[in-house]
């Protein structure tokens, strides 16, 4: 098949206009992780013709369970590195880049300095770096979506995608709700869990592998539908 014709199954679903709008969209996912992996593959297979990564990590053996770019020969690489690469044996034509930055608020304007951004996505786990991104779209009129916790979950089908005023049961989520009335930040489309964290005896989170790769398919597919409008 040709190249140019690659996305002829995902332009039947949504027509011609549709994946212009995609094409010409630009989306900055923040973290490529279990879940920001997952969302940047699919919205590359989307159509997506702008992505800007950003993740300081390189693979860790951890990761293989979780995280798509992780492999037995990925270890040590950095991972926008390994998604970069991944992405354009997707889409040779896509504009991506990638960006080797722990985010916080000293540097995320200087980040996305004159870039045109229609959609970011934040997939990260700290705190302080997620009310950043999060501060930085508001206050940028950005569209956004934030992934709350998906550790310690073993039922995907709980995810849903709100507004976080409307979250319950997850921990994450409450500290970013207290933190965000501090901010005046009034609302935040998040995907959070409705399950019950379960109970493990390890400081570090417990992930699984069909629980953060369908948290970041759910956010792809709220991104797409947003850009071309058709919710």
């Amino acid at each position: 098949m040709e190249i140019e014709n690659w996305v002829d199954r995902t332009e039947k679903l949504i027509g011609k206009e549709n994946i212009e709008k995609l094409k010409n969209s630009t989306v900055a996912v923040f973290g490529i992780g279990g879940v920001g992996s997952y969302v940047i593959e699919a919205l590359a297979r989307s159509g997506i013709q702008n992505l800007i990564i950003i993740d300081k990590d390189i693979v860790d053996i951890t990761n293989i369970n979780r995280q798509l770019i992780a492999t037995h020969s990925s270890i040590g690489k950095a991972k926008v590195d390994i998604a970069k690469e991944r992405i354009l044996d997707i889409n040779p034509s896509c504009n991506i880049t990638a960006i080797k930055e722990f985010v916080s608020n000293e540097n995320i304007s200087q980040i996305l300095n004159d870039i045109h951004v229609n959609y970011i996505v934040d997939a990260i786990d700290i705190v302080s770096s997620k009310l950043s991104i999060i501060e930085y779209a508001y206050q940028n009129n950005i569209k956004i979506i934030s992934c709350m916790g998906t550790g310690n979950k073993l039922d995907a089908s709980k995810f849903e995608i709100t507004d976080i005023n409307s979250t319950s049961v997850c921990p994450l989520a409450k500290v970013i709700r207290k933190e965000l009335r501090k901010l005046n930040i009034p609302k935040l489309k998040v995907l959070y869990s409705k399950e019950e964290p379960l109970k493990v005896n390890s400081s570090t989170p417990a992930s699984i592998s069909f629980v953060p790769s369908v948290a970041g398919l759910l956010i792809a597919g709220e991104v797409v539908r947003d850009l071309i409008s058709c919710k």
